[in-house]
């Protein structure tokens, strides 16, 4: 045994948990969270309030639920796994009742100091409810028909009820999200073709349905679709926020006008620049260098998950890392290409930049499931 080797196993459990986090990780999660900070402190016009430091603050106790929630074992989580997304599913149903009405959508719980949005919490409960599903089922069983169902059900339950919020880009993680852990649990990618093809007819009948009376969207949804498509059909209406957006873009170049020289959001010409936008201040400021950068960092807290999912011998605790991964992942990529015109604008915040508690407080405790399954697993 080597003198390290004899120094890690002398030391206390507790201590020896702490040694074995995946601190890489720790370490790249302050960094984005900077980068966030950095730019609140920017779009409030050189100040901490109102955004960065309710920010500053969130972080410090979402990090603090992190290392309390990687401290316990992760047979735990998989255990209480059920539920959790059962509570999840209760709050979504409260939102339904008595949920917070903004901006037209009914999507928080006003718990008086603070709003939960539920859909945030369902985002992660469903990919620990689905990993200990398929961690539990014979993996000869993966691909039948019948084993099937259940987690499509687990999938369409939530979704609906988020739909119903109406919050399309939530809706459209969760489905993402699950389809994620079920194909690296093994499905057979034929189950995966049918559902492209099914999703291609459904896009058809989205359209041909506007107008009539079993139109399949809300009106503001497709005014969003006409913007994405072409924004210059309204720019002072619809498409105002992608045309400002794009500008802001552009305007950047290689090294950005400088910090706290950005005019689309000085000005104010950027609507929700604190949240769902963010991402074009840091490039109208930073340019493309400070959005490369920014992308790195997230390109590499997903490389340091799925290093640790790899490495894991423990079958829930590695598809459970890899769902929250892709979660992730889907979290900033369809927000970059929602403000880069590249996809419709959904409302889906850039993760651990834009300004929010509930979606900071999730994510941290998310990557806490994340450090539980690295410091419990077999070595």
């Amino acid at each position: 045994m080597s003198y390290l080797e004899y120094s890690v196993k002398s030391v206390p459990t507790g201590f020896r948990k702490i040694l074995y986090l995946n601190w890489p990780l720790v370490l790249l999660l302050i960094s984005v969270a900077s980068v966030g900070f950095l730019m609140l402190y920017s779009v409030a016009g050189g100040s901490f309030s109102p955004w960065a430091a309710a920010q500053m603050k969130r972080f410090v106790m979402g990090m603090g639920l992190m290392f309390v929630i990687a401290m316990v074992p992760i047979w735990f989580w998989r255990n209480v796994s059920g539920v959790l997304y059962a509570g999840s599913l209760v709050l979504l149903v409260l939102v339904e009742m008595m949920g917070t009405v903004q901006m037209g959508a009914q999507r928080w719980i006003d718990l008086g100091f603070m709003r939960l949005q539920p859909s945030e919490l369902m985002k992660i409960t469903l990919v620990m409810f689905l990993a200990s599903y398929y961690d539990w089922l014979p993996l000869n069983k993966t691909s039948r028909p019948l084993w099937i169902l259940l987690p499509i059900v687990i999938i369409l339950i939530p979704t609906f009820l988020v739909l119903r919020q109406p919050d399309l880009g939530t809706s459209l993680l969760l489905l993402m999200g699950g389809a994620s852990v079920m194909f690296m649990a093994g499905l057979h990618w034929g189950y995966f073709a049918a559902v492209f093809a099914m999703g291609a007819g459904l896009i058809t009948a989205v359209f041909q349905s506007r107008g009539t009376e079993w139109q399949l969207l809300k009106d503001y949804q497709y005014r969003r679709i006409d913007t994405f498509l072409d924004p210059a059909t309204d720019p002072l209406g619809a498409g105002y926020h992608i045309t400002q957006s794009k500008i802001a873009l552009g305007s950047g170049g290689w090294t950005g006008r400088g910090f706290m020289q950005g005019t689309q959001s000085r000005l104010n010409f950027l609507p929700e620049k604190h949240t769902d936008f963010i991402f074009t201040t840091l490039a109208e400021e930073f340019g493309f260098v400070g959005a490369f950068s920014l992308l790195s960092l997230y390109a590499l807290v997903i490389a340091f998950c799925l290093w640790s999912a790899l490495s894991n011998k423990d079958r829930f605790s590695a598809l459970m890392t890899v769902g929250i991964a892709s979660t992730f992942f889907l979290f900033f990529a369809v927000n970059m290409s929602m403000v880069m015109g590249m996809a419709p604008v959904v409302g889906v915040p850039l993760p651990m930049v834009s300004y929010g508690g509930s979606a900071m407080l999730v994510l941290l405790v998310a990557f806490g499931m994340v450090q539980s399954a690295h410091v419990h697993r077999p070595r």
